[in-house]
């Protein structure tokens, strides 16, 4: 809600009355609050348009420098702390990274400064614009921002995607690799259906990995097929895609007999499951080691099937980027071998 209306289905006794009156207030203060952080966070980028462009024309950063210092000194003598230098430091970078105001009165609506100040710290454009616009489509807070940033979510969508051409049945930007199962507490040993429990007890956490708008549907799917019972571990629905998505789950490597199972089960969910109104099923296949250059010759993506790594456990920032910059850079070269003329 936007704005407050009037309504016409004000109660009539009197403790009917006080709930509805106290959802007015509640309501009012919501909007108010996402009104004044808006108007402050265009507020911090016309500020620092403004310095930036003061300091542009000079063109000497020892002015910039000093600039800063002065009117932060006095700004914060009128305003308070908000406006020390360091803060108009942020203000400055804020206004030269997000140059479009229309853009920037979109995202205010939308996100807070603390957000914005999270999105600054990104080296990367495309990265920066990823997270404000994952920020902003899934309501994040400045935590789970924050925790998406640590966990590399762009850089493994980049990895998912790398398997994913174009005409593929999956559609690009549906998943990441590798899933970071590190909040659903498993021990260092488990077996297939400790990681469903898993991830039944903490869904939340998994669909915010898996990707926006998925929706729960069973788990153990049964499935009689020439009179025999088959169990898909985990089936979802995922409302942008309008289809529904089957998940394997493997303890182990890849192993190519895996495509064959994923296989059957679309085939069932797309002959007894499907509604007239959705695309057709594809499947997610999780392993502990994706085994890339099988999935890669196997170009199961035609069949609506993507095999992506789990780790159970966040290892150290350092560490992650490494294994991130590798697990990219084998991608690139994937997608580098496979854009070549067929002679070569």
């Amino acid at each position: 809600m936007s704005e407050l209306v009037p309504g016409d289905d004000i109660p009539e006794d009197e403790q009917a009355l006080l709930g509805y009156l106290v959802h007015i207030v509640e309501e009012g203060r919501r909007v108010a609050a996402v009104q004044v952080n808006a108007t402050l966070t265009v507020t911090y980028w016309l500020v620092g348009r403004a310095i930036s462009v003061n300091i542009l024309r000079d063109g000497r950063a020892e002015y910039g420098r000093a600039i800063l210092a002065s009117v932060g000194q006095e700004l914060g003598e009128r305003f308070g702390s908000g406006f020390d230098p360091s803060n108009l430091s942020r203000m400055v970078m804020f206004a030269r990274l997000f140059p479009d105001y229309e853009k920037v009165t979109a995202l205010a609506r939308q996100l807070s400064w603390t957000h914005v100040k999270a999105l600054l710290a990104i080296k990367s454009d495309q990265a920066r614009a990823f997270y404000a616009e994952e920020a902003a489509a899934k309501h994040l807070s400045v935590r789970e921002l924050r925790a998406a940033i640590s966990r590399k979510a762009y850089e493994r969508r980049e990895i998912a995607n790398s398997q994913i051409p174009e005409g593929s049945a999956v559609p690009r930007d549906t998943f990441r690799d590798p899933l970071i199962l590190d909040t659903l507490g498993l021990r260092d040993t488990y077996l297939e259906k400790d990681l469903e429990a898993a991830i039944l007890r903490d869904l939340q956490a998994f669909l915010l990995e898996v990707g926006r708008g998925f929706a729960f549907v069973a788990s153990q799917k049964r499935m009689v097929i020439d009179g025999d019972d088959f169990y898909l571990d985990l089936l979802f629905f995922s409302r942008p895609l309008r289809r529904l998505v089957a998940v394997e789950l493997k303890i182990g490597k890849f192993d190519a007999r895996f495509e064959g199972q994923m296989k059957l089960y679309l085939k069932w969910l797309d002959r007894h499951e499907r509604q007239e109104d959705e695309d057709a099923p594809i499947g997610l296949i999780l392993c502990t080691e994706a085994s890339r250059e099988q999935v890669e010759l196997l170009e199961m993506h035609k069949d609506g099937i993507v095999v992506a790594e789990y780790w159970t456990a966040l290892p150290p920032k350092h560490e992650l980027e490494q294994r991130l910059q590798a697990m990219l850079r084998d991608a690139r070269e994937r997608l580098a071998r496979r854009e070549l003329p067929s002679g070569e």
